[in-house]
């Protein structure tokens, strides 16, 4: 009884096995068609080319936190990127550049 049981699911999962990989070469072939279609048509840009031609934004902030849009449907999840080092930060799902500037800021005394 366990035997026949085991023997069915080997079979079974031999066939799920074919089933997913032909499944994967659809998926497949769909991808590189659709990367041949952006590759191909040299008179749009490519979505990496729009966002760089984006200048870097300036945050005056330490910490700043990327939403992609301002209307939440067409952002993405909120990232709070840290702007500690001296070349502009990238935000991993809009590809944003922002930047920290540093103001200085003096403190005025008065002397009575």
């Amino acid at each position: 009884m366990a035997s026949s049981l085991v023997k069915t699911l080997i079979r079974s999962s031999k066939l799920g096995s074919a089933l997913a990989a032909r499944n994967l070469s659809l998926v497949t072939d769909q991808v590189s068609n659709h990367t041949a279609k952006w590759m191909q048509d040299t008179s749009k840009k490519s979505p990496m080319e729009l966002i760089n031609e984006v200048p870097p934004i300036k945050v005056e902030g330490r910490i700043v936190a990327c939403e992609g849009d301002s209307n939440p449907a067409l952002g993405h999840p909120i990232e709070f990127i840290c702007l500690d080092l001296e070349e502009p930060a990238v935000c991993k799902y809009c590809g944003l550049r922002l930047f920290r500037i540093i103001t200085t800021r003096r403190l005025e005394v008065i002397v009575v």
